[in-house]
């Protein structure tokens, strides 16, 4: 009795053994990478890493290259390899150009596929990418976990909010928001404006932003991920109206972010020299006189230096040839020239504002002979009629005066 009871445990512990060696058997080739629909992917490299076998973090925001390795157990046209990373509020997709596979024939294909920055409140957190490779006939597919981190350093310009229309002389504020989506804490942040086409350039102190606000009981209430401040630049009155490239820059020792934006710059009151009168024509020896008005528009003095570039036997005089121009006024100055040679003669009036010219005003005086000028200045020949008039007028006078009056007959009474 007591051996079939041995014989029947011995036969219960043998089936219970075959079985438990059965099932894991069974599990062991499920963990076994297989093929779906006949593609059997060996290898899938993020940035060189193989996802299959390790766990891989990339940056978010940055561009990836995926490379898959796989074989075919079929003949296929029209194939892609397709990525596609989802992000909370957004995904990333890439794709290959076409191919064709061959069954038995391996193969490898890459693509580059952005990371999506869903990033708001974590430095990092997990994403799902989807991977297919994709047939007329046949489609495989398969997915894998990322891990997605923050850039180490990375101050992001929100926004920059200035005026698109602005005058020239104007002093503009530029508003501009900043926020800390990096992995770490930033300090000591300097924003700088810049128009570089018209050499104006401020810059402002924002200080710190730390990557989460509210980040642990450490945290102070001035401890912020997002901060906004203001900078004032100065438009120079003498530029020329125009479309302009405003430039900010947010920097400190661990990064740097850029933003360009487009403004457009009037200049109602360009021109600091006005110049009424600049061809004139007078007799030999007789002086050419012209008017140059000097406008300052700004809100602070200017003085101006004239200087004349005569030529010739030409001669010129200034009636000042250093000008003080208060703040939002104007001073006229004259320029003279004359000539004992008739001739037609052009000489240059420069005018700077410190070792800067201003303007170069070009200007023409003829000089024609026998004593008067060509019938063609209109004050000349104003002169001349007014001196025929007054030759007649003063002929009719003295003629009225030397005429003796008639003798009256003188007729006496006569009584008787």
């Amino acid at each position: 009795m007591k051996v079939k009871m041995n014989t029947k445990n011995k036969l219960v512990s043998f089936v219970l053994l075959a079985t438990f060696l059965f099932l894991v058997a069974t599990v062991s080739a499920y963990d076994d990478p297989q093929p779906i629909n006949g593609v059997e992917i060996s290898s899938l490299t993020v940035d060189g890493i193989d996802i299959m076998d390790s766990e891989v973090s990339v940056i978010a925001g940055e561009m990836i290259t995926l490379k898959v390795y796989f074989t075919a157990n079929y003949d296929d046209t029209d194939v892609t390899f397709e990525a596609e990373i989802e992000g909370d509020k957004t995904d990333s997709q890439a794709r290959t150009e076409v191919f064709d596979i061959e069954s038995g024939k391996s193969y490898r294909k890459s693509l580059d596929i952005e990371v999506p920055f869903d990033l708001k409140d974590d430095k990092s957190n997990d994403a799902t990418i989807n991977i297919e490779i994709d047939g007329k006939d046949n489609k495989t597919k398969t997915s894998f976990m990322l891990r997605v981190q923050r850039p180490s350093y990375n101050a992001v310009i929100k926004s920059v909010s200035v005026s698109q229309t602005i005058d020239a002389g104007e002093i503009v504020p530029v508003d501009i928001v900043l926020k800390n989506v990096g992995y770490n804490d930033l300090e000591d942040l300097y924003v700088t404006v810049t128009i570089p086409a018209l050499g104006v350039e401020k810059t402002g102190y924002f200080g710190d932003l730390v990557a989460i606000e509210g980040c642990n009981d450490k945290c102070d209430d001035d401890e912020v991920d997002t901060i906004s401040g203001r900078l004032y630049i100065e438009i120079p009155y003498e530029i020329d109206a125009g479309v302009y490239s405003l430039e900010v820059e947010v920097k400190n020792d661990d990064t740097t972010s850029n933003v360009v934006k487009q403004i457009t710059i009037n200049n109602d009151l360009s021109d600091k020299v006005i110049v009424s009168n600049s061809r004139e024509t007078v007799a030999e020896n007789e002086e050419a006189e012209y008017s140059i008005l000097l406008v300052n528009p700004t809100n602070k003095l200017l003085v101006y230096r004239i200087v004349v570039e005569s030529t010739g036997d030409l001669k010129t005089d200034l009636s000042d040839s250093v000008v003080a121009v208060p703040a939002g006024s104007s001073k006229m100055i004259t320029v003279t020239a004359s000539s004992d040679t008739t001739g037609e003669y052009e000489f240059n009036v420069d005018v700077l504002a410190g070792e800067q010219i201003v303007e170069t005003v070009t200007f023409n005086t003829k000089v024609e002979g026998d004593g008067i000028a060509s019938s063609s200045s209109p004050v000349v020949i104003l002169t001349v009629v007014l001196a025929i008039i007054f030759v007649v007028l003063l002929v009719v006078l003295i003629i009225l005066i030397t005429r003796k009056p008639e003798k009256k007959e003188e007729f006496g009474e006569s009584y008787y």
